[in-house]
């Protein structure tokens, strides 16, 4: 299936990075409503880093720029690159089904490798099975899901349209299979390929799949608040992100993060060809009856901002939400984490963020051009009062 090749063109223009404009919209945050953010931003050989409020609302511990964090779907991006260098050493084609590496896995012989990657398989998504309820949340909070169990509860949900059929709709159940498929085709445990074919290759010292529930130190809490359900906030921090898998369960930090997108987009990690086919597009929804899309690519999706298109990702767990941008050239990157997602005290932090975002991009509004909107970006996939965890609205069984 076919997508529309996104040139890589229109890159923001040189700028160095303001720090008293930095500074000024990273503490916007905080004052927007949200508890603590970290930042990192890089352009060239320039960097900065930056934090604001507290990683612990009861004892007031402040943040700092060089918390762990759980980076959620950013968890995408390192996938497809693993998968990208399969395709580079011919062990693994883009257009071939999927049936050819793991058959008799899926019900239709149609999905093909791309279409895990950009969502268009329309195999549904396993966390709206898994977390149907508010109970479910603290249910699952010590469970351990096995990748092929991720895989059957996702198919256990139907599917949302015919394979290739656009818009897309994206699906955590994609990148499960798609850790399958890595082991199959390498012979070792997808998260081993990745750390040491992605993250080692990118010179990456903080960024891991975890092995047990708990965060390394230094780390803040993860306050969610579900749409005021939970209040006060409650922290999710301590939590079994095996439900998370290849679609979610990276821990990094904003200077990883960034090192990674710069060695990807610089060609470090694969090559020209595949690059292009990663920023090969087409217009993906958050979900089914979702009606706005976004151009997703191969793990990555397409941003405009004021000063030309950056790619990357965002990311959502319980409690915590990353967006992690790049431009095309790897020239400049800008990562954001904040420890309290759902809470609708604080979308004013929120749009504040994307501000932030954009200001590590683009440099101060004063600098942007005339016709440009001066508003947040709308990240399509992990944004809801303000920010969405990857768990849809949820009802309580007890009521």
């Amino acid at each position: 299936m076919g997508g529309t090749a996104t040139p890589a063109l229109a890159q923001p223009t040189p700028t160095t990075l303001d720090k008293s404009a930095l500074r000024q919209t990273l503490k916007a945050i905080t004052d927007g409503g949200i508890y603590g953010v970290y930042s990192h931003a890089r352009d060239g050989r320039r960097q900065w880093r930056g934090a604001s409020g507290v990683a612990d609302v009861s004892t007031q511990r402040p943040t700092r720029p060089d918390m762990y964090h759980r980076a959620g779907s950013i968890t995408k991006t390192f996938v497809a690159t693993a998968v990208l260098q399969q395709v580079e050493r011919g062990t693994v084609e883009l257009d071939a089904s999927v049936e050819r590496y793991l058959p008799g896995l899926l019900p239709d012989s149609r999905v093909t490798v791309r279409m895990l990657l950009n969502h268009t398989s329309h195999i549904s998504d396993y966390d709206h099975i898994i977390f149907a309820t508010v109970d479910d949340l603290e249910a699952n909070r010590h469970r351990t899901f096995s990748r092929r169990e991720l895989v059957e509860i996702g198919l256990s949900g139907g599917k949302t349209g015919e394979p290739g059929v656009l818009p897309g709709s994206y699906s955590n159940t994609n990148y499960a299979v798609l850790g399958l498929l890595l082991e199959k085709v390498t012979g070792m445990d997808p998260e081993r390929y990745i750390t040491r074919h992605v993250i080692q290759r990118a010179g990456l010292s903080n960024t891991f799949f975890p092995r047990t529930s708990q965060l390394p130190r230094p780390h803040s809490l993860a306050y969610e608040s579900l749409g005021g359900y939970y209040n006060p906030p409650r922290d999710f921090s301590t939590y079994n992100m095996s439900w998370g898998d290849m679609a979610g369960a990276v821990v990094s930090t904003m200077a990883d993060l960034n090192t990674f997108y710069r060695a990807l987009f610089q060609g470090r990690l694969i090559g020209a060809e595949q690059l292009a086919e990663m920023r090969t597009t087409v217009p993906v929804t958050s979900g089914p009856g979702a009606t706005n899309s976004t151009s997703y690519g191969l793990g990555i999706f397409s941003l405009p901002t004021p000063c030309g298109t950056v790619w990357g990702h965002d990311g959502g767990v319980l409690g915590m939400l990353t967006l992690s941008f790049s431009t095309a050239d790897g020239g400049k990157q800008s990562s954001i984490g904040v420890n309290l997602t759902n809470h609708p005290g604080a979308a004013a932090g929120g749009s504040a963020m994307g501000m932030h975002l954009l200001t590590a991009i683009c440099g101060p509004q004063s600098t942007w051009p005339s016709s440009a909107q001066k508003t947040a970006p709308a990240l399509p996939f992990n944004s809801g009062l303000p920010f969405s965890s990857g768990i849809r609205p949820l009802a309580s069984k007890s009521g």
